[in-house]
């Protein structure tokens, strides 16, 4: 493929550059870029910077104009991703809502849907979850309890979610909820939006390792919803969360965390272990030499995606293959680094540990990173059934009504 730019993507990157020069400061010059921020801090400076793209048309460059997006192609959302991760810019807590659940509704909800929700949310106005995973789940979506029954114009739900990222500040999420169970797991889901703020739900977030709490619980109890919320058929629910899942995977699969080998190589030159600097010790660069291969295969499968994206084409399931390697190596990497600044390693304050304690934030990070956006084991039954063409596995609840399998199944 031909990694230059086009003439006019040039144009676009040069316009981009110019725009963030006068709007952003460089990662390279900013301070203190770890700074511990409370909640509220941390959604307003989002909210700022999300307003300020909106206002320049960089927010939603590849929707339709109609609904507050530039109309722009794939290709040009990348450049100005590339642009703009060189810029000390708030990390998106919009990810979800732009990346995942508005495409849905634009997808499945009416016209009122879309013109009460999108350019809210292109603006950073409103904040948007994902409602899908569940304690009796696990990684099998279609397999949740969260029930929805019809009460004539309305639906009545009860159940439970948990995993849900940024539930607790978050305005409007979309819910998956069954509404058969005397079908076949698959077929007997419906799919909502539903007001995060009404008193019916509560969300319980989640106390992890790290001492954040990015994740939650989140309960429904009689939960009332109109049937005009709902996206998608009755029923229908599977096929609308395919929608949201197919974004999703595209949403994170690029994801490289804080550090990676060009921060090692020089974390490796500055340390010095047993027997002098660390970069000379020959243990030491066989890793960093093998998670170099490894970066250089991620960015040239990026490039096929790239490619499919610069001719108008959807990536096909082989961008799972990037986040199976990435997952892992972020992981690796980070426990490495920290391994690398010995007792400095440790030191949890961003403030004072080390490179603003990047490894071990990445190191706590890469758990939650290998289960977000589908985990290593489902992202290798895509890889092996989707691109290698290996027989399925076994279901052996593939044609059986939800309400006849054991439970927890």
């Amino acid at each position: 493929m031909d990694f230059n730019d086009t003439p006019e993507e040039a144009k676009f990157r040069a316009e981009v550059r110019e725009w963030l020069s006068k709007n952003a400061t460089l990662k390279s010059e900013a301070k203190n870029t770890n700074v511990d921020r409370t909640q509220d801090q941390v959604v307003k400076r989002n909210k700022e910077w999300q307003a300020k793209k909106a206002d320049a048309g960089y927010a939603a460059l590849t929707w339709p104009k109609e609904w507050g997006g530039a109309g722009a192609s794939p290709i040009h959302s990348v450049i100005y991703g590339q642009e703009e991760s060189k810029y000390d810019v708030p990390g998106s807590i919009f990810a979800i809502g732009l990346g995942m659940c508005i495409p849905t509704v634009m997808a499945w909800g009416s016209d009122e849907h879309k013109k009460r929700f999108v350019k809210p949310a292109i603006r950073g106005e409103e904040i948007w979850c994902q409602l899908f995973s569940e304690p009796a789940g696990g990684s099998d979506v279609a397999g949740l309890r969260t029930r929805a029954e019809k009460d004539g114009d309305e639906w009545v739900i009860n159940g439970q979610k948990v995993w849900t990222s940024g539930a607790q500040f978050c305005d409007y999420g979309i819910l998956l909820t069954r509404t058969d169970p005397n079908v076949p797991k698959h077929k007997g889901l419906t799919m909502f939006w539903i007001d995060m703020k009404d008193p019916a739900v509560e969300v319980r977030p989640i106390r992890q390792m790290s001492g954040e709490s990015g994740f939650n619980e989140v309960f429904f109890t009689d939960l009332r919803v109109k049937d005009d919320q709902r996206l998608g058929k009755e029923g229908d629910g599977w096929k609308v969360a395919l929608t949201t899942l197919m974004n999703e995977r595209l949403a994170v699969g690029g994801s490289q965390g804080n550090a990676d080998v060009d921060d090692l190589i020089r974390l490796a030159r500055d340390v010095d272990i047993a027997d002098g600097p660390a970069i000379n010790n020959g243990a030491v660069r066989e890793r960093i030499a093998d998670w170099y291969v490894q970066a250089q295969g991620l960015k040239f499968t990026r490039f096929r995606t790239l490619t499919a994206l610069s001719k108008g084409e959807t990536p096909g399931p082989e961008s799972s293959i990037s986040k199976i390697v990435a997952a892992k190596k972020m992981q690796d990497l980070g426990s490495f680094g920290m391994d690398l600044q010995d007792q400095g390693g440790i030191i949890r304050d961003r403030n004072v540990s080390p490179l603003d304690g990047a490894y071990t934030e990445q190191w706590f990070g890469a758990a939650g990173y290998r289960i977000a956006g589908g985990t290593d084991e489902i992202l290798r039954n895509i890889v092996a059934e989707r691109v290698l063409g290996l027989p399925q596995d076994v279901r052996v609840d593939k044609d059986k009504a939800f309400n006849e399998l054991p439970k927890g199944k």
